[in-house]
């Protein structure tokens, strides 16, 4: 258990997000896919209906004894917790409601956030959205682990803690990696959760509020639920970087396992995303892929060869921002004009795929070959499927 991550380096790659290309073809090989766009209203019901079971079962447990609001946390509360939290996915990219009402998408944002007592609804949107625009850039996807993260969860017990600590790392690295303003809508969602917050305990107690604290506290942590953190892009598969998980715990996560789905069309709810893999079979039946999240966290843990650093880097959108000084994001449009030239130049911009490998092996000598793989999970056991 003590072994240390044998990858020396992250996987550096000289080539574009993967996911813009697939749309394109699909949409022109099925473009019958356009009918599973829009907004679903199952999202905002499946909302609901966890909120109000949470905070009934919180008020029911008020009276218990420690040691089962303890066992309750972590089993119920962290399961339907980390549900809502996965809920700001479908909510963040307007899919509850749609695109035409962002308020109405906004407010069952607050409502979602009720029960996990942090505030982090609006937060997530922000910085989702870049993940999508910018998957796997080094300075820009703020999902990617920083490097002190990197070389801190190393060994098989720092991998633990790396799972353990999910929470605080997933709120604090976007902060870290790429910091925005605080906006008017952030403040609204801290307003609103230390309200109910102070005003949950002032009426039901401490254990109530215990209850749903620690349900997020140990819910995003070390907890089988948790497994979507690791299965969704890390490198299990040398050449793949995104991976679906198609196992019971999407009927409670939005289908948010569904993940190569969700990244070629971040405008189809979660909902639709099984009927899209049944309507481009060719698109997603070869891929690597989990089926059970239980098994990524166990394999993540005691395999050398996985770790923080088993994800793809890439620098191709950053340079290009850099080349045309729009690096700090500020005008949209112009963001957007350097984006549409990478993509459409099929990733080549004014540097060539020799000179962008050029300035990453100087930055990045000590990259090494990648990781060996150790997954398709079929029936619990992992098998290479390329």
């Amino acid at each position: 258990m003590g072994h240390r991550l044998s990858r020396s380096d992250f996987h550096w790659v000289y080539s574009d997000e993967p996911h813009t290309t697939r749309r394109r073809e699909m949409l022109q090989k099925y473009p019958q896919i356009k009918q599973l766009m829009g907004h679903d209203w199952r999202i905002a019901a499946q909302v609901i209906a966890t909120v109000l079971i949470q905070l009934a079962l919180a008020i029911l447990v008020q009276d218990l004894p420690w040691k089962y609001i303890l066992i309750l946390a972590y089993v119920i509360s962290g399961t339907l917790n980390h549900s809502l939290s996965i809920s700001f996915h479908e909510i963040g990219h307007n899919l509850a409601f749609g695109n035409h009402r962002p308020t109405a998408n906004r407010i069952l944002g607050f409502i979602a956030n009720l029960p996990l007592c942090i505030p982090s609804s609006v937060t997530f949107k922000k910085y989702h959205i870049d993940h999508h625009k910018y998957q796997g850039d080094d300075i820009l996807d703020p999902d990617l682990p920083t490097y002190f993260e990197a070389w801190l969860f190393q060994s098989s017990i720092g991998k633990i803690f790396y799972i353990a600590a999910q929470p605080l790392l997933y709120s604090v690295r976007p902060l870290l990696r790429v910091p925005k303003p605080v906006t008017f809508l952030e403040v609204v969602n801290l307003i609103i959760q230390i309200t109910f917050d102070l005003l949950f305990m002032y009426f039901f107690g401490r254990k109530s509020f215990t209850y749903l604290f620690l349900g997020t506290a140990l819910g995003l942590g070390l907890h089988p639920v948790s497994g979507h953190f690791i299965s969704e892009h890390y490198t299990f598969v040398e050449g793949y970087e995104t991976y679906s998980y198609y196992g019971p715990f999407n009927y409670l996560t939005f289908n948010v396992g569904y993940h190569n789905e969700h990244h070629d069309f971040p405008n189809i709810p979660g909902y639709s995303l099984p009927e899209l893999k049944k309507l481009a079979p060719d698109y997603y039946d070869n891929l690597p892929c989990h089926t059970s999240w239980l098994k990524v966290i166990f394999d993540f843990i005691t395999d050398p060869k996985l770790g923080p650093k088993s994800r793809i880097r890439r620098t191709i959108r950053s340079d290009a921002l850099k080349l045309n000084n729009a690096i700090d994001l500020k005008s949209k449009s112009k963001v957007n004009e350097v984006l549409h030239d990478v993509i459409d130049n099929n990733n080549n911009t004014s540097l060539s795929k020799e000179e962008r490998k050029s300035m990453n092996v100087k930055k990045h000598s000590s990259k090494q070959n990648g990781i060996s793989p150790s997954v398709q999970l079929t029936n619990g056991k992992h098998s290479k499927h390329e």
